[in-house]
């Protein structure tokens, strides 16, 4: 295959590398690991039809067209362009049609606007995969081995990017498709479960000096460094998640009417867009629902409340009595839990009523678990330059943290220290809530 045409963005993009190098780093393991994560891709849009992947049902969402094509486009900017002399794009229009918010790389098109893009089409966006996939298998045979190392830390980083991009194409299915009065199913439902949440019970944690934040040299975001110590007071975590039931209580005495509960931006927000459930819920012959991805269903009592915003989570922390954990404490209280538990490759694509094991649980998976800290930089972070100081240190605003991952997140995604964040009025994905609680002395 020829590939011809001088680059307009070499100097810029040649300094997108990933932070850490622990990774896979010989040729057959890079390219394991990129066709698996480009499989996945495809493997949750199959089942759909063309016209299902061409909708934007609102500004935060993305028509799933556009995520194949954008985690194609980053592979061709960021791996393939700045190594290859005179690199000719596979279609010129390409990179300002699927840039995200990359400014250092040029210009992009509006994002509330992918929906408008009927061309290219779903068949010629699967046409561009496979021809970037094969540019990238040309690039690994022919690469010298001591370039090799530089290339599988940005092949991990782009293949975690795509991860991320995978979880958005469940949610942003879902709410398409919610959208839809028809409420289509995604996927069939696995077996349900019939487990039956205890009562939540209390797990002390130790106070003092802690550290937070990547520890070794597996792969990480850069937000998720430095490593560094914090102070946190003896507190107390609930050892599971908040129920649909505990949830519906809170709506149940009024929560969504009490002025006193809600902080002042979150107020305005239920007003404002006539918020009186979390998203998803609905009533149907005087019974709670709810729209899921296997469809639409009657709410169950013990499945953790989901599709919250920050603003919910804390009104309801407010009306138990208690509060929402700092991501600091979140990070502390996990460090001894086992990444494991209901991510996306169980399937389910839908939070999982928590298990009657001992201690913690839930910790990772299910739904991401909003916390009281607003997304800030790490004492000492500095961005990278070029392009990849855009993925993270830029968004560090009024946005806020959340932990733990959820029912759609890839189980090789997730850590103790990834920090998720997102404004607070945010819905759409699977955001739910842990109590915590200070210590009574």
């Amino acid at each position: 295959m020829q590939i011809s045409r001088e680059s307009a963005h070499v100097d810029s993009t040649k300094q997108l590398s990933s932070p850490h190098t622990g990774t896979v780093s010989d040729r057959a393991g890079i390219l394991a690991h990129y066709v698996d994560s480009r499989a996945a891709s495809e493997n949750l849009c199959k089942g759909l039809e063309p016209e299902d992947l061409v909708i934007q049902s609102m500004s935060d969402v993305s028509p799933l067209k556009w995520h194949l094509a954008h985690t194609t486009w980053f592979y061709e900017q960021f791996v393939l362009e700045p190594r290859t002399p005179n690199y000719r794009w596979y279609h010129e229009q390409y990179p300002f049609l699927f840039n995200s918010y990359y400014q250092t790389v040029g210009p992009m098109h509006c994002r509330a606007e992918r929906g408008l893009l009927s061309r290219p089409t779903v068949q010629e966006v699967y046409a561009y995969r496979k021809a970037i996939d094969q540019r990238i298998t040309e690039l690994l045979d022919s690469i010298r081995d001591e370039d090799l190392p530089s290339l599988a830390g940005i092949m991990e980083l782009v293949r975690h990017h795509e991860q991320q991009h995978q979880e958005l194409i469940l949610t942003d299915i879902k709410h398409i498709f919610s959208s839809n009065p028809l409420m289509p199913a995604y996927r069939p439902e696995q077996p349900p479960t019939h487990q039956t949440a205890r009562d939540q019970a209390w797990v002390p944690i130790t106070g003092g000096r802690h550290s937070i934040g990547h520890a070794n040299q597996d792969f990480c975001f850069d937000n998720e460094q430095p490593r560094h110590e914090v102070l946190i007071q003896p507190f107390e975590l609930a050892d599971r998640l908040v129920t649909n039931a505990e949830f519906q209580d809170f709506i149940d005495d009024g929560g969504y009417q009490r002025h006193d509960l809600w902080l002042s931006m979150g107020w305005d927000a239920i007003n404002k867009h006539n918020w009186t459930s979390p998203l998803y819920w609905f009533r149907l012959s005087n019974r709670w629902m709810e729209y899921t991805l296997n469809g639409p269903r009657p709410l169950r009592d013990h499945e953790p409340v989901s599709h919250i915003s920050f603003f919910e989570a804390d009104a309801y922390a407010r009306w138990a009595g208690h509060r929402l954990p700092t991501e600091a404490e979140w990070e502390t209280a996990a460090q001894h839990s086992k990444v494991n538990g209901n991510l996306a490759e169980q399937r389910h694509h839908h939070p999982l009523p928590a298990d009657a094991a001992p201690g913690l649980r839930q910790m990772f998976g299910d739904t991401w678990e909003w916390t009281a800290s607003p997304y800030t930089a790490y004492p000492g972070y500095k961005p990278h330059p070029g392009a990849i100081g855009e993925y993270n240190g830029k968004f560090m605003c009024n946005q806020y943290v959340l932990r733990g991952g959820s029912c759609a997140t890839p189980a090789s995604h997730i850590r103790h220290s990834y920090r998720n964040f997102f404004y607070p009025d945010t819905r759409w994905q699977f955001t739910g809530l842990r109590l915590a609680r200070d210590t009574i002395l």
